[in-house]
């Protein structure tokens, strides 16, 4: 229970931080491949690697894989459907044979309905999710952000000296 506050808190000062919303809204989407694929899979190692490679907010996506890995269950009827439609389609069954005999790519478990479904319903999913969070972030910040920082509580909290003692530490320190 802790650590799931702890990233939620984490979560929330993210969302307050200057962390531009694209790079945000890319470890939400990065969240939702990882969320949707099996741990420990290839797929899972390359939306990794992506995010090492590209400015994508690690901590975004692993928050949002989280909470994308106990949603994705209640897709698993239509992820199996698609999964079993695409799997079964006869002019893609050459395919298939030969990405099974090939070294790695049977790492990714793609021979698995539930799996298949999951991967395609994700990549479809992510740029739907990469926009809406997007859009999310950007509404937060305007609307709650900025009605908190004009309350009182607020005016009251930031004329406290532990808080300009917090602020000048905050901007020594990084």
């Amino acid at each position: 229970m802790t650590l799931i506050l702890k990233q939620l808190f984490a979560l929330l000062r993210l969302l307050n931080s200057d962390t531009g919303t694209n790079q945000i809204a890319a470890g939400v989407a990065c969240g939702l491949i990882l969320g949707f694929a099996p741990m420990l899979s290839l797929q899972g190692l390359l939306v990794f690697l992506c995010m090492f490679l590209f400015r994508i907010q690690i901590g975004a996506a692993l928050t949002s894989a989280a909470f994308f890995a106990m949603v994705a269950w209640l897709f698993d009827p239509v992820s199996h459907a698609l999964g079993a439609s695409i799997l079964e389609t006869e002019s893609l069954q050459p395919l298939f044979t030969t990405m099974y005999n090939l070294p790695l790519v049977p790492l990714t478990h793609f021979y698995n309905s539930v799996v298949m479904g999951a991967g395609v319903l994700s990549l479809v999913l992510a740029p739907l999710v990469f926009f809406g969070s997007k859009r999310l972030i950007v509404a937060y910040r305007v609307k709650v952000v900025a009605r908190f920082k004009s309350s009182p509580f607020w005016k009251l909290w930031s004329g406290t000296s532990f808080f300009k003692w917090y602020s000048t530490y905050d901007k020594l320190r990084g």
